[in-house]
This record gives structure tokens, C-alpha cells and sequence, in this order.
């Protein structure tokens, strides 16, 4: 780790509480960044962490093996200070890789990489482009009494929701509860009995995702994961199982919804970059997806990394079991990383490494169908409906109620034909 040679005090370190309804996402991201390279951040319930605001910090911390994932290191759990109530705990206290470390993770990792394969996801295209063109179809009939169109409710959440259902054979009848299950993952605003009860009612669908899957079995991945585990029963608990099903599902739902929903925000309110974009080829569009998700990444903040051993960052020394959140946002924009223009949406610029996706061992496995996904969504959008406009004030879009989520609730437009 890069540092100072002089390690100051925790009493000296700057602190900031996060909003947990997201109102000034890039703003608070701003705040950290002006803070220091380490910040302490206070969440809700007065719940204690740090953050690493510069991009080369995270990026080494985030490789690096003294920092674990799992949350049984984190000494606020130890102490019994956080409830199964806590706002933000079905983002941290899960059974899955994105919670394990070393031969644990990569167990769980390995299992899920045999079966959802580059090959699988390319072999998805057709799928997609069919699921975004019925969509794009359809957006005309969910048209208000004034002619606006919700995109991100009537295309951004179903493109991925459709596809990551039908990847893991979740039934049809399942699904709109789903969703809105999911959603609720990663919002930070829920008392503590909705939180407990929608984890309980997760899990409860999943189960029953699982149960069906192994009665009859399919082309999906789910029955993929059940068959390897009846292969070899020690390879993945029921719990894990589960788990992974959970990750895999919120993940690829939550990050290509708001990457699609950021990316048509951002061309429809910087009209010279989205003229550039209609000239462009797929490289373009690419870059557009590249963009996004550096200067608006859909995760804006990521929980938890806990240090292994007592640790010093950039002259601060964090002791041993607390939780360092990665804030994406913040690094996005990072100008030591991106240049003095980092706060600017610019399709054209040198595409320089981004964590939007993480980094390391625990890189999304997610990432190649989230990108495919929003590569073949966002033009096809534009090239439909090429008078597409926003018909409300762009400040006037509500965020997503999260310290996770990056993105608006909603996203009224004029379709323009």
C-alpha cells in the first residue's frame, strides 16, 4: 500500500455521514474525495466505517489479501452492534463468493464460472435483442395521460430482469415479487421489520426457485448449479446455493438497470455527446457503456472490505476488523486517475481502468453480460425513437433511496414519434 511515513490518528480523520437516501450522490462522492484519501464515514444507525477515496488506493486495497470479504471479521458483528434489522445488512451479512476469501471464494467462483461460461453469455445476444426490440415495441401502450414514458420502469428494469430470470429459470410467476425483493436489497431506507421481512421472503422464493428447478430441471443455470452440487454434495451447501442465486440475480438485475437508465440519462442531458453516439459504430456505443459507468457508476458505494491485521493507508491507521466501504463514485471521478476533466461525461476520452465492476479476485463475473446487455439496449433505444427527449427537468429526477444504488427512481421521456 502506498503511505505516508508519519501514521496520523483516527481523532484526525476527517468524518462524513452518508445520506441514506442517495439526494446528492455525486455531490457526497465530491465531499469525500475534497476529505482525504481515507475518510470515516458515518451510516445509518450511527454505524461506523472508513473509505478509500483515491482510485490507485482502492485499487491496491482491494487486491490485497490482508483486506477479507467475509463479514465474520467485522468487529461491529462480533460485538453484537449490528441487528438483522440494520437498513444495510442484506448487502453484508450473506453466504455467497462475494463474502469469502481465499479457497473458500474460490470454490464458490469456480462453480459458477463452469457453468456461466463467455460462451453461455454470447450465446444470450439473440435473446437480448429480441427481449430489448418487444420492449422497445411496447413502449408506446405505457404512455401517462401527458405522453411521458417511464424508461427505466418499462425498459431498464426489464431488460436485465427478463434475462437474468430466464438464465436462472426463475418461473414467470415469480418474478414481479422478485423484483421488488431485489430492490429492496439495496435500499437503505427501510425500517427494521421490512428489512428482516423481505430477507426472509428472499430467501423463501429462491428456496422455491431451487426446489423447481431440481424437479425439473432445464437449460438454466440454476439447474446447472443443482446438478453439480448433487455431483459432488461437499462442492456447495444449500445455504450456498441459495446464496449464489441471490448474488447472481441482484447483481445482474441492479448494475445493467441503472448502467442503462445512467447512460440514456447522461446522452439525453449532454446533446453534443449523444450526436456523437448516433454518428458512432459499436465502438462508440462501447464507449459510451465505458463511460458511464466511470463517471456514473450504477454501484456507487460498495460494502465492506475488513482488514485482516492492523493496517496503515495512506498515513492512517485502521486497526484490525473494521469496515472499509469502496466508493466507486468517488474513484470514478478520481482527476489523479482520469485527468482534470474527470467530472466531465466525454465519450471520446482515453478509456483509462475503472472499478466500476471491482478489480482483483473478486472482478464481477457479471461484467461481460452487464456490458452486452447495455451495449445492445441503449442504441437500439436511440435508433427507434430518434426524437427521444426527457420530459421532466433533469434535476427534478428523484434518486434511487440508496447508499449502493447510483441512479433516478425514475425516468420520464418523450418518445418523439
Amino acid at each position: 500500500m502506498t503511505s505516508h511515513p508519519a501514521p496520523s490518528s483516527e481523532a484526525r480523520v476527517p468524518v462524513i455521514a452518508l445520506d441514506p437516501h442517495g439526494t446528492d450522490h455525486h455531490g457526497e462522492a465530491a465531499r469525500l474525495r475534497e476529505l482525504g484519501p481515507v475518510v470515516r464515514v458515518r451510516l445509518p444507525g450511527n454505524v461506523m466505517a472508513w473509505s478509500v477515496t483515491s482510485h490507485a488506493l482502492l485499487n491496491d486495497m482491494i487486491a490485497d489479501p490482508r483486506f477479507s470479504k467475509d463479514w465474520r471479521n467485522w468487529n461491529a458483528i462480533l460485538r453484537g452492534d449490528i441487528s438483522d434489522g440494520w437498513p444495510l445488512i442484506g448487502m453484508v451479512k450473506v453466504t455467497n463468493m462475494v463474502t469469502s476469501d481465499g479457497q473458500e471464494h474460490r470454490r464458490l467462483r469456480k462453480l459458477v464460472t463452469q457453468t456461466f461460461t463467455p460462451r453461455r453469455v454470447q450465446e444470450l445476444r439473440p435473446r437480448i435483442e429480441q427481449i430489448v426490440s418487444d420492449l422497445l415495441d411496447a413502449l408506446p401502450s405505457h404512455a401517462d395521460a401527458d405522453g411521458s414514458v417511464d424508461l427505466r420502469l418499462h425498459f431498464a428494469h426489464p431488460v436485465p430482469m427478463q434475462v437474468i430470470c430466464e438464465l436462472f429459470g426463475v418461473p414467470e410467476h415469480e418474478r414481479p415479487r422478485l423484483r421488488e425483493l431485489m430492490d429492496n436489497i439495496f435500499r437503505s431506507d427501510l425500517g427494521p421489520e421490512e428489512v428482516t421481512a423481505s430477507q426472509i421472503e428472499q430467501y423463501e422464493l429462491l428456496a422455491r426457485v431451487v426446489e423447481n428447478c431440481r424437479k425439473h430441471p432445464g437449460d438454466d443455470l440454476t439447474s446447472a448449479l443443482i446438478a453439480a452440487r448433487d455431483a459432488d454434495p461437499d462442492s456447495l451447501s444449500e445455504e450456498e446455493l441459495v446464496g449464489t442465486l441471490l448474488l447472481m440475480l441482484s447483481a445482474g438485475q441492479e448494475t445493467t438497470l441503472s448502467l442503462i437508465t445512467n447512460a440514456i440519462r447522461a446522452l439525453l442531458t449532454h446533446p453534443g455527446q449523444r450526436a456523437l453516439a448516433e454518428q458512432g459504430d459499436e465502438t462508440v456505443w462501447a464507449n459510451v457503456v465505458e463511460e458511464t459507468l466511470r463517471w456514473d457508476a450504477p454501484i456507487g458505494n460498495f460494502p465492506f472490505r475488513y482488514p485482516l491485521e492492523d493496517v496503515e493507508i495512506a498515513g492512517v491507521q485502521i486497526p484490525m476488523g473494521e469496515a472499509i466501504m469502496a466508493p466507486y463514485s468517488a474513484v470514478g471521478r478520481d482527476a489523479a486517475q482520469h485527468g482534470e476533466d474527470a467530472d466531465r461525461f466525454d465519450i471520446t476520452r482515453e478509456q483509462r481502468k475503472h472499478l466500476a465492476f471491482s478489480h482483483g479476485p473478486h472482478f464481477c463475473l457479471g461484467a461481460p453480460l452487464a456490458r452486452m446487455e447495455a451495449a445492445l439496449a441503449i442504441p437500439a433505444v436511440f435508433e427507434r425513437y430518434p426524437g427521444l427527449s426527457l420530459a421532466v427537468d433533469p434535476q427534478a429526477l428523484i434518486p434511487v433511496p440508496s447508499l449502493f444504488s447510483n441512479s433516478s427512481s425514475t425516468l420520464p421521456v418523450r418518445l418523439g414519434n
